[in-house]
């Protein structure tokens, strides 16, 4: 699942971000609230976490233009402002839920978690013949036996399930898991599905990923 963090200090954005990947998110990071903006243009994502104090343009602002774009994905905003006053605003404004700085990691993610259930499109398995994700728990099985996956790994096979079917590029994936964060002429794709075969080998056909010469990967859909 990929996630867009618009907060403008460091600290607090390194430790959110860090902390999400290591859950198996896929983060985007952006400190300039008008400039977030575009990513909404251009990127689909399942949670938005926004701070209200921002350059340009704050997380009110932003989160009822996004509102008035008729995008719904969840918002929670992250603000160290934690007046009766700011919570009322920040959810008229058309946020999801409000979470004050400093505040505990572990409610975080639950609330991440949760916020992620109540979306409405959320899908809570994905699976391809004895290969299953439970994506809240962000595992995967096959035959019901845990397959123990790095983040990247999962995100890229959670990836080509959301998509089974399509032909997806390198690009797509890098931008999809890594985020903004990737060098386009990096072979990292390759080494990681190249890693997820053997991994899914021991158990199931390591054709579950099939390569297209010169295009990318897919997952075909199975025969009925």
């Amino acid at each position: 699942m990929r996630i867009l963090l618009v907060e403008d200090e460091r600290g607090v954005a390194n430790f959110v971000k860090k902390g999400l990947e290591e859950e198996h998110y896929t983060v985007d990071h952006e400190v300039n609230g008008l400039e977030a903006l575009n990513y909404f243009a251009t990127n689909q994502y399942d949670l938005i976490i926004l701070d209200i104090m921002l350059p340009a343009m704050n997380g009110i602002e932003i989160c009822k233009k996004i509102r008035a774009d008729g995008i719904q994905t969840p918002v929670m905003m992250l603000t160290a402002r934690e007046s009766v006053g700011d919570k009322v605003q920040a959810l008229d404004s058309g946020a999801d839920d409000y979470l004050t700085k400093p505040f505990s990691f572990d409610e975080f993610l639950a609330r991440v978690r949760a916020l992620l259930r109540r979306k409405k499109d959320s899908i809570s398995e994905l699976a391809w013949a004895d290969l299953r994700l439970d994506v809240l728990a962000h595992k995967a099985f096959v035959a019901d036996k845990e397959v123990i996956l790095s983040p990247k790994e999962y995100a890229i096979l959670q990836y080509l399930l959301r998509n089974k079917g399509r032909i997806v590029s390198r690009t797509q994936i890098l931008e999809n898991v890594w985020g903004y964060d990737y060098n386009p002429s990096t072979n990292v794709v390759d080494v990681h599905i190249k890693t997820l075969r053997e991994k899914l080998g021991h158990t199931l056909s390591p054709e579950v990923i099939r390569s297209v010469r010169g295009v990318g990967y897919t997952i075909d859909v199975e025969d009925a």
